[in-house]
């Protein structure tokens, strides 16, 4: 039997997008609270984000949403993770610009630990991606756009997206 990588590379970049999503999982949280919403982002989803991100580029006369728009269609899934604002109920803190966690929920914050622990889950998203020879790169347009288009609960505050793709060359570097 011979097989050709191209009959069963989208198959493995899913395995792959999955193994992504296990690793943001259990990636260490503040205070061990999980706050993240993790989606894999396919098919005709790709081209509603892709138009999502094209309209906000548009509307905010902002190139990189609309670089990024036209970029992602080079992928075959999308990794979107976002972090939902809970607050730690820290009495001293002020990394959000208040004084404490009370204040920062009074004027609606976004709780710097939460943003640190999505950091953390992209990073080890983007280290399974790596393992695996598999083409990535983080983008925040992804997830401002996959937010503004209600692809996550309502409560996710902030996200970013990590594309994928198997080629010779990683599509999401070097763009024009």
């Amino acid at each position: 039997m011979i097989k050709n990588e191209k009959d069963f590379n989208e198959e493995v970049i899913i395995a792959v997008a999955q193994k992504m999503c296990l690793a943001a999982r259990t990636a260490p949280k503040a205070r061990g609270v999980d706050n993240l919403e993790i989606i894999i982002v396919t098919d005709k989803d790709i081209l509603k984000l892709s138009a999502k991100m094209k309209e906000i580029g548009e509307r905010e006369q902002h190139q990189t949403f609309i670089r990024d728009a036209e970029n992602i269609k080079n992928a075959k899934c999308l990794v979107v993770i976002g972090t939902k604002t809970k607050y730690l109920g820290l009495k001293y803190c002020k990394f959000c610009g208040f004084a404490n966690c009370a204040e920062a929920e009074k004027n609606n914050a976004i709780c710097v630990f939460n943003t640190g622990d999505l950091g953390i889950a992209m990073g080890s998203a983007v280290a399974i991606a790596a393992d695996n020879r598999v083409d990535n790169r983080i983008m925040y347009t992804i997830g401002r756009a996959a937010i503004d288009a209600g692809f996550f609960d309502k409560g996710v505050a902030v996200a970013f997206g990590i594309p994928l793709s198997v080629s010779g060359k990683n599509p999401f570097f070097d763009r024009k």
